[in-house]
């Protein structure tokens, strides 16, 4: 009976670890922080336009740098303590938060043009895609160091989780603390947040730099990190999947634009909207914790991407308000079973010297594709109404996955559970 008791799976194994517990107080508060800064400043950009372009225009102006300064930024994080490395990334964000608070503040900016406050903004949203460019490889570097190797899964698991519900509680918040506060006072949560996952970082200890290649050229190191996610089919159908899904089934974005213009349900209406998905986020970290989704966890990606995208096309041809809300919680729901899976696939799959890079390709291929996803919306949008932008967004994403089902029976009979054993091994 104690044989079988030690082998039964430990749910709160990550969470044993004290230096896990910190971190993922950190996690949520910045990626709470960061997510309800979009929105807000989605809504009012919004509103000083009333342009669906100008809420693709934002995210464009984040992706620009954070793809194109990603793979030097893996480089630098390989080769740095992460701890320090995160802690200038952090206080680079709080500065950015501090100065939108500025730029929504009418006492500072009461005189100033629609033209000079919009600019400012894009100016302000341009470099903060230059600290996230570093921040995502650092904290995905920063997570392996803190726990050990028999862990990860389950560590996994617990950071997808906090991630997904920090990434759709902000911006739930965001929009009724825009109805309850204003813009304004919004934006001071923000900052507030930002210092919070500061102070949470100062309880976590410096950690050695696991790499073996320290003052590596840079172009061998970016080759290195590029050649091997191409060559990993595994780690590469994960991070395209998802991108697909992000990239084209990114209605949230437009979500002002139906609150305001499709439903007519206002800031408080937004918000119920933007709490949907959050709800739904927070019952796969629920059920992930009790259920593991490592096995077949190919079949179980594919059919969340698959769910996601049938949610996404029922919100965008919905004229109901609940119906809407319903829609949005089903995309949380599989949205949040897809991220613990390809957070548990690339813990798993990279090795400790590389996580910089490989998290900085991830960046691109996943992170940045919320930000193009966003200019994608905002674009078709325009051009062709946000319902059919939505229904249009969510049939790609429908078409990618039956492709990759078709067409990559390895990817689709991927199961974990063999991985999983080999860690456990070595405790």
């Amino acid at each position: 009976m104690e044989e079988i008791k030690s082998n039964k799976p430990d749910p709160y194994q990550a969470l044993r670890y004290k230096e896990f517990n910190v971190f993922l107080l950190l996690r949520f508060a910045m990626v709470f922080a960061w997510s309800m800064q979009f929105i807000v400043i989605e809504w009012e950009v919004y509103s000083l336009t009333k342009n669906p372009l100008s809420l693709g225009i934002i995210g464009l102006m984040e992706i620009i740098p954070a793809v194109s300064m990603s793979l030097f930024a893996g480089h630098i994080v390989d080769q740095r303590e992460k701890k320090s490395l995160l802690v200038k990334c952090i206080l680079g964000f709080s500065v950015i938060s501090f100065g939108l608070f500025l730029l929504t503040w009418p006492k500072v900016v009461g005189g100033w043009s629609t033209h000079v406050i919009l600019y400012s903004i894009y100016a302000l949203v341009f470099f903060g895609g230059i600290v996230r460019s570093f921040m995502g490889p650092t904290i995905f570097s920063l997570l392996s160091l803190i726990i050990p190797k028999k862990v990860y899964p389950n560590a996994a698991t617990w950071s997808s989780s906090v991630w997904q519900i920090g990434a759709v509680m902000g911006p739930a918040l965001a929009g009724f603390s825009i109805n309850w506060i204003g813009v304004h006072w919004s934006m001071c949560l923000v900052f507030g947040f930002s210092i919070l996952s500061l102070i949470a970082l100062s309880q976590i200890s410096q950690k050695p730099i696991i790499n073996p290649k320290m003052g590596e050229s840079m172009k061998d190191s970016l080759m290195e990190g590029i050649t091997f996610v191409f060559k990993n089919k595994i780690v590469l159908g994960a991070l395209s999947l998802d991108m697909i899904a992000v990239l084209f089934g990114g209605a949230v974005a437009l979500l002002p634009v139906f609150a305001q213009d499709i439903l007519k349900v206002g800031s408080e209406g937004f918000g119920i909207l933007r709490a949907a998905p959050a709800v739904g986020a927070f019952i796969t970290m629920l059920v992930s914790a009790y259920v593991p989704l490592y096995e077949n966890a190919g079949k179980k990606l594919l059919i969340a991407i698959f769910v996601f995208g049938l949610s996404i096309i029922l919100f965008g041809l919905s004229t109901y308000f609940w119906l809407s809300v319903f829609a949005l919680f089903l995309s949380g729901l599989a949205d949040g079973i897809s991220v613990v899976i390809r957070q548990t696939i690339l813990q798993l799959k990279t090795p400790d010297h590389m996580r910089g890079r490989v998290g900085a390709v991830n960046s691109i291929f996943v992170g940045s594709s919320n930000e193009l996803g966003a200019f994608e919306s905002g674009a078709t949008a325009k051009l062709m109404g946000a319902v059919t932008s939505v229904v249009f967004g969510g049939s790609i994403t429908l078409l990618t996955v039956v492709f990759t089902a078709l067409k990559s029976p390895t990817f689709r009979n991927l199961d974990l559970k063999k991985d999983m054993d080999e860690h456990h091994k070595l405790e």
